[in-house]
């Protein structure tokens, strides 16, 4: 299946302003999630975009700006881990993915969401494994996956002692070993790390 198979149903209808919607950052202990939302330009479409998580860290750098300059529009929106930890990290997504949409300076004919469902009001398809199935979700992916990671290298700053710029918040055995010696600092969820700080007391 190509990465435009969902997309050409709505090019048949002469609808070109189809918005990819995805999210990164659901699973990390630390750091905000952060939403991607992308109108992409398809007469300049960018070869290898696809879901994020198996693209590397270099070529993700480089097609992001490229991400940005050619899109018709383009957004991101983060939830931050204290709102996380008080509605979960179901709702903190979908309230990213919303911000995300809403920012966008042009309004698009239809949304293409990865796996969730918004109701925004707007035509919406869910799509599971959308970021590897779909060429506007995939853009959104990258987007989204490089802003958070960029946010999550600048926490490394304010709290060294984590390694949030190898990783970028998640459970990794050194993560979790620095929790346990530190405790948490102000940028952990803390209904995701109540059980390792449990193991420590």
């Amino acid at each position: 299946m190509d990465n435009l198979f969902y997309e050409k149903d709505y090019f048949a209808l002469g609808k070109y302003l189809i918005c990819g919607v995805d999210e990164v950052g659901r699973g990390p202990l630390a750091g905000p999630v952060m939403a991607g939302a992308v109108i992409p330009n398809f007469k300049k479409m960018i070869k290898g975009v696809t879901d994020s998580k198996v693209l590397t860290d270099k070529f993700r750098r480089e097609i992001y700006p490229e991400i940005k300059a050619t899109a018709v529009a383009a957004a991101t929106a983060t939830v931050g881990h204290d709102v996380i930890d008080e509605i979960n990290i179901l709702n903190a997504t979908k309230q990213a993915m919303k911000s995300a949409v809403f920012s966008l300076p042009a309004q698009p004919e239809v949304l293409f969401i990865d796996a969730l469902k918004l109701d925004t009001g707007m035509a919406e398809v869910s799509i599971i494994h959308g970021d590897a199935l779909s060429y506007s979700i995939g853009m959104a992916s990258v987007l989204a996956k490089v802003e958070r990671d960029n946010l999550m290298i600048k926490y490394a700053e304010l709290y060294p002692e984590y390694g949030f710029e190898d990783h970028k918040g998640y459970g990794t055995r050194h993560h979790i070993e620095m929790i346990k010696k530190y405790g948490p600092c102000p940028i952990h969820r803390k209904t995701f790390i109540r059980k390792i700080l449990e193991g420590r007391e």
